[in-house]
């Protein structure tokens, strides 16, 4: 088997591209409208990498060889073998993260499907506190705000899928004297479950967490 070099935003990508071939698929007639769809799904997904063996290339080719949905279905099962897994982490780096959160609560680790997850995300329920965890220039770094859910629908600003929002306040230093304290917010999804399997980009959600100074 080849090494893993899919990361989980990518795959969700593939997943994007091969729904919308599976529409045409369905709806579109026109063999040269349909071969023009296979090749710009497969373009899309090429370009979604900087580096790829021919091997690896290949195997994303395949994409556009497929006419039955259940092949294509069986193909992208089959990707999760290539995926790069989320770094699984202990409970001390986690404390380590958060030294502030002195009665940090942490989700299950043994529970986290690292396979479909681009970043780890979790709620203290009794605080409303969330977490998030990310690999982030080369560093895993932690983030942690106030999560209050808005009671309404909205597109999400990390994984851009319309879903049940919260508002995620996270407090940072300001410039100027140490005790100015200002606040970065955005909306993004109530269930991480849910974004994680959508994420199809990393940019905003790296765009976030440099904007609160990790």
């Amino acid at each position: 088997m080849q090494t893993p070099f899919i990361q989980n935003d990518q795959l969700n990508f593939i997943k994007k591209q091969a729904d919308f071939l599976l529409k045409t698929m369905r709806s579109v007639g026109d063999r040269k409208v349909l071969e023009t769809v296979r090749e710009t799904a497969v373009m899309n997904v090429i370009q979604a990498f900087e580096h790829l063996t021919p091997e690896q290339k290949s195997l994303l080719e395949q994409l556009s060889t497929y006419e039955a949905t259940h092949d294509l279905e069986n193909y992208l099962d089959e990707l999760d073998a290539y995926v790069i897994p989320f770094p699984e982490v202990s409970l001390k780096q986690i404390q380590k993260l958060f030294p502030k959160a002195k009665k940090l609560k942490t989700p299950n680790l043994e529970m986290i499907d690292y396979t479909h997850t681009t970043y780890l995300r979790w709620t203290d329920i009794a605080t409303n506190r969330l977490y998030i965890v990310y690999p982030y220039q080369d560093q895993m770094v932690g983030i942690e705000g106030q999560m209050t859910s808005m009671n309404k629908k909205g597109f999400c600003m990390f994984c851009n899928r319309h879903r049940e929002l919260g508002f995620f306040n996270v407090k940072i230093k300001a410039s100027g004297s140490p005790d100015n304290i200002a606040s970065v917010g955005q909306y993004i999804c109530i269930d991480h479950e849910e974004c994680n399997h959508n994420i199809a980009d990393t940019t905003a959600l790296e765009k976030f967490i440099a904007s609160v100074g990790k």
